[in-house]
């Protein structure tokens, strides 16, 4: 009797136990008995039994309980391709907070309360409100300064739209506005080249300086030169003019000492190097002053 009894009350606390159903907070739950959800009756009306969070019980093995998250959800897909009313494509990353109103309904519009069936039919939603919000205005507008009307009347109308799905739509933000990447590309090189025509003029005109300036300086130095060499020409001419007249009023002094001094620079000239040969007649002046010292 003791192992029978312990085996009964095992299968009694067994079956206790899977009777029971916690809720946890933030979450709700609905139960399903033979593919039927379990409704109360209000007023005449069946109204779907959602369970708030506590304690409660279910019939083991017959009841299927699907327990919803009631707190606020972020829905934050990828950036999607929008166009401007200008036709100008845009890549949007946006995100959307939001959370069940209506459990009864979000059970049965996303097969039975599947979250990411619920998550894919409100982003085509939102997507569909800020393609029509994104027609209506230009890339100047949306950047400059309405974005946030943009937001406001994407949430009115994601709000009114998410209504059959159960869904309380809390907040829509656009995170971040790009262009495509074949744009962005396009727009970068456009503006390379025109720096790089920007730069190529700023060197041409540097260059146009640089030559202006060089021939500048060339031109002063021409000058300069041409004067330095007429000055020097002037005070070779002036010196060379005195030196004669130096040498004319030496001469005119002592005509023979003159000629004898000049003769002896001529001789010490002449016979500077050994290897020197001469060819001269014996009665040349040029050896007067050898045969005679007063040169006669």
């Amino acid at each position: 009797m003791g192992r029978i009894g312990l085996i009964v009350l095992v299968i009694i606390l067994g079956v206790g136990f899977s009777s029971v159903m916690v809720v946890n907070e933030g979450e709700r739950a609905i139960v399903s008995r033979f593919g039927e959800i379990l409704k109360d009756n209000v007023e005449g009306q069946p109204v779907t039994r959602v369970f708030a969070p506590g304690l409660h019980f279910k019939i083991p093995a017959i009841d299927k309980v699907k327990y919803l998250d009631a707190r606020i959800q972020t829905l934050d897909g990828a950036a999607d391709r929008f166009v401007t009313s200008e036709k100008k494509d845009l890549m949007v990353d946006s995100y959307v907070k939001w959370r069940i109103s209506d459990f009864e309904k979000f059970y049965l519009s996303t097969g039975g309360g599947n979250v990411a069936t619920a998550e894919s039919l409100l982003q085509r939603k939102i997507n569909n409100d800020l393609r029509t919000e994104f027609g209506r205005r230009t890339i100047k507008e949306i950047v400059s300064g309405e974005r946030d009307e943009l937001q406001i009347n994407a949430l009115e109308n994601a709000s009114e739209s998410s209504q059959d799905l159960g869904i309380d739509v809390v907040d829509v933000r656009v995170k971040q506005i790009n262009l495509p990447a074949n744009v962005s590309s396009s727009i970068f090189q456009r503006m390379r080249a025109e720096r790089q025509a920007v730069a190529k003029e700023h060197r041409a005109q540097g260059k146009e300086q640089s030559e202006i300036i060089r021939a500048t300086i060339d031109a002063n130095v021409t000058v300069k030169v041409a004067e330095a060499e007429r000055k020097a020409l002037t005070v070779r001419g002036e010196g060379d003019a005195l030196s004669a007249k130096i040498y004319a009023d030496a001469y005119n002094k002592d005509a023979e000492f003159y000629g004898f001094l000049r003769s002896l620079e001529a001789y010490k000239a002449s016979f500077a190097g050994n290897s020197d040969v001469m060819v001269l007649e014996p009665d040349s002046d040029f050896f007067k002053y050898m045969k005679s010292i007063d040169g006669k």
